[in-house]
């Protein structure tokens, strides 16, 4: 599968909890921009932002969804402070945090 270029990279998966990152946050993220140069700026912004795991465009309510992980809710305002701030053209940023993480996976299902 390597040599086919299916595995991307192998990695060790750390605990968040050990490390001290036990706050898992979504942050759902509405914009008045939606073009390219914006685009572009908004998504180097967020690529920078070492707290965010995951960061989807979304088709439905919100325009983006953002997978955040940071130590507690202090660290939490903090990032929210600095994407704002950061980040022209936003209307609604919202989020919600998870209260028990109870599955979690990287394996993709494929077939054996």
């Amino acid at each position: 599968m390597e040599e086919d270029g299916f595995i991307r990279a192998r990695v060790a998966l750390l605990d968040n909890e050990k490390l001290g990152l036990s706050l898992t946050a979504f942050m759902f993220v509405k914009t008045t921009q939606h073009s390219k140069d914006w685009y572009q700026e908004f998504v180097s912004v967020v690529q920078s932002m070492p707290e965010v795991m995951g960061f989807y465009r979304m088709a439905g309510e919100y325009d983006y969804l953002l997978r955040i992980q940071v130590a507690d809710m202090k660290s939490y305002d903090a990032f929210y402070k600095r994407l704002v701030n950061g980040v022209t053209g936003l209307i609604d940023v919202t989020s919600s945090f998870a209260m028990e993480e109870i599955k979690y996976t990287t394996a993709l299902p494929v077939a054996p």
